[in-house]
């Protein structure tokens, strides 16, 4: 897995993230909101216990305090925005 923060601060988190085959990000949970958009490949994952099967173009949103997986069932490529709460 490879990453690239593009922007980080108190409101929001936005990184790149590229993924080959088979790899994966075990279950965790989020201070924030979080929306993942897939911009190439095919990636499940699993929010609150339901996985999804995303292609590339597809947006998925994973709330914050829910624990969520990801694994990359082929090679793919994704924006994460993170929007935090600022009370």
């Amino acid at each position: 897995m490879v990453s690239r923060t593009l922007a980080q601060g108190k409101p929001v988190s936005i990184t790149l993230f590229a993924f080959d085959e088979g790899e994966e990000i075990s279950s965790h949970s989020s201070s924030g909101d979080a929306l993942v958009y897939l911009l190439d490949g095919q990636a499940e994952i699993t929010v609150g216990g339901e996985k999804f099967n995303l292609k590339k173009g597809e947006t998925i949103v994973m709330p914050a305090g829910i624990p969520h997986a990801l694994n990359a069932v082929k090679q793919f490529k994704m924006l994460l925005i993170v929007v935090f709460s600022l009370q």
